[in-house]
């Protein structure tokens, strides 16, 4: 899975709202069998969006709970590797599939070995040809949830290319090389182990057409190449790790009931690791005092008489979109001044010194949860110039009651930055917990994070706080309790979203 194709697609401002399926749309069902239904998500032009989300990766202590089920694919070259883990993908019906190819981690070539490469001499079907220690740590790195960078590997000039893809966000991870059972630590990292059996003649075959069509060689090159490397490595390091495979599935993506058997299996496996954290967070008896790292805006006249408009339910949409905007404004200009500065000197124009403060970092990103924190960025932007903006659509599963993952698009390097996390109200703290998560997950440090919130309830409150002690919170106002539909009472504006009135109206598909 490409962060451009699945989670960090596309780099257009426009909302995602129109791209998702109605509220109340019918929940799909995993299919526990080869499945003909459309796969669970949307393409445009320019990104790809799931309407099933990823449910929660954590517990509610915001610490990693469960780590991707990883499928490890062996078999000789051209055996139909690809085509049984694309077969395995269209019928699991699951989102958050990420397709791993070992032919990404090919070690970068000498100029010496780019010689032989150029004349089929260069033995690409030995273990050495391979980053085995870059390939277990990234593979490690992934299945523990986090975000990685997959190197890109181009048959044509024997290199990686410059820029390498982003991945991120697998709840099942299939892994495909002919070396994949060569090496002890990535064995370890398999929790299901399939060899693909497929005839010599059949794989010489579909080589010749491959390398001909896709890879610009020519037929004398691939038969010299065949006979010299790829047949003798077949039968001295792959062959004999068909022992090693829990599944054998012989005629590659044709054997449909073995694929149906694998399916299966992984359904049940993913059963196994689903959890309930929105439950966990309601029913927690929140008893300690507010926490040290919550900074709620200060109760002036002006702040109040604001708070006194926006909940009154006989405020007009115009009078809560306007009085919004200046609380956000003041919320905003509060939570910079929790930003790290330093003493600095500057000369006035009059031709004196001022000592003044800087700002003490690389760069500040604004992340807001979708739609609501939304509403939220015109005042960032008003007040930090050009500050780089992310989003995350988290929505609520209406059968489980769980925030799951639909969309992301964060800012490159942004684990070097300050980020602060826009949300219009937080109820549970189920998803802004999610949303630190994912931060997290992008190696953003955890003290470099601030949530940032029109109205929290206490429960959130605690929430945040005790999954992550090192989040900054801020807030205008912190509200007592919930009701039984997990809104904020007393609350604020329109019982269901208040920063519905903050959106442009749109047209839902």
């Amino acid at each position: 899975m490409e962060t451009e194709s699945r989670s960090d697609s596309g780099s257009g401002e426009d909302s995602l709202d129109r791209l998702l399926p109605p509220t109340g749309a019918p929940r799909r069902k995993s299919a526990t069998s080869l499945s003909k239904s459309e796969p669970p998500l949307l393409r445009t032009g320019t990104r790809t969006i799931y309407t099933a989300g990823r449910p929660p990766w954590y517990d509610e202590h915001g610490a990693q709970s469960k780590e991707a089920f990883v499928i490890g694919l062996c078999g000789g070259s051209a055996s139909g590797k690809t085509t049984v883990a694309n077969k395995i993908i269209e019928a699991l019906d699951v989102p958050w599939v990420v397709l791993l190819s070992m032919d990404s981690f090919y070690k970068v070539l000498s100029p010496e070995e780019q010689a032989l490469a150029a004349t089929n001499d260069y033995n690409f079907d030995h273990p050495a040809a391979f980053d085995f220690e870059l390939l277990v740590a990234t593979l490690r790195k992934l299945k523990q949830g986090k975000s990685v960078k997959i190197p890109v590997y181009d048959f044509t000039t024997h290199g990686r290319q410059k820029d390498w893809k982003n991945v991120y966000g697998a709840s099942v991870i299939i892994f495909e090389g002919i070396m994949s059972f060569a090496d002890k630590e990535l064995l370890q990292l398999l929790d299901m182990k399939i060899f693909v059996d497929t005839d010599s003649d059949i794989r010489l075959v579909r080589r010749l057409r491959r390398d001909i069509t896709e890879r610009g060689r020519d037929i004398e090159g691939v038969i010299k190449q065949y006979n010299k490397f790829v047949k003798p490595a077949f039968e001295q390091y792959i062959e004999p790790a068909m022992r090693l495979a829990d599944i054998v599935v012989p005629r590659g993506g044709g054997n449909m009931v073995a694929i149906d058997l694998i399916v299966q299996h992984v359904h049940s496996q993913l059963e196994e690791r689903e959890l309930s954290v929105r439950a966990l967070l309601a029913s927690a008896q929140q008893t300690q005092p507010l926490p040290q790292t919550l900074s709620v805006l200060e109760s002036t006249p002006q702040v109040r008489g604001l708070h006194t408009i926006i909940r009154n339910k006989e405020t007009c949409r115009d009078e809560f979109i306007f009085y919004s905007k200046r609380l956000m404004r003041l919320l905003i200009e509060h939570a910079l001044t929790f930003l790290p500065s330093q003493p600095c000197v500057v000369q006035t124009p009059q031709g004196h010194e001022y000592k003044g403060r800087s700002y003490k970092g690389k760069g500040i990103t604004g992340v807001s949860i979708l739609r609501a924190g939304e509403t939220m960025e015109p005042a960032l932007r008003a007040v930090c110039k050009d500050v780089r903006i992310g989003k995350i659509l988290i929505q609520t599963n209406l059968d489980s009651g769980e925030p799951e993952l639909h969309y992301l698009r964060l800012p490159k390097d942004i684990s070097e930055d300050h980020v602060i996390l826009m949300d219009s109200t937080v109820s549970t703290g189920a998803a802004a917990m999610m949303a630190i998560r994912v931060l997290l997950d992008h190696e953003v440090q955890e003290d470099k994070i601030m949530l940032v919130s029109l109205l929290m309830a206490e429960l959130g409150v605690h929430s945040v706080a005790y999954a992550f002690p090192k989040v900054k919170i801020i807030t205008t106002a912190v509200d007592k309790s919930l009701d039984d539909y997990l809104h904020v009472i007393p609350g604020i504006g329109k019982l269901t979203n208040p920063c519905d009135w903050m959106m442009e109206p749109r047209n839902v598909v």
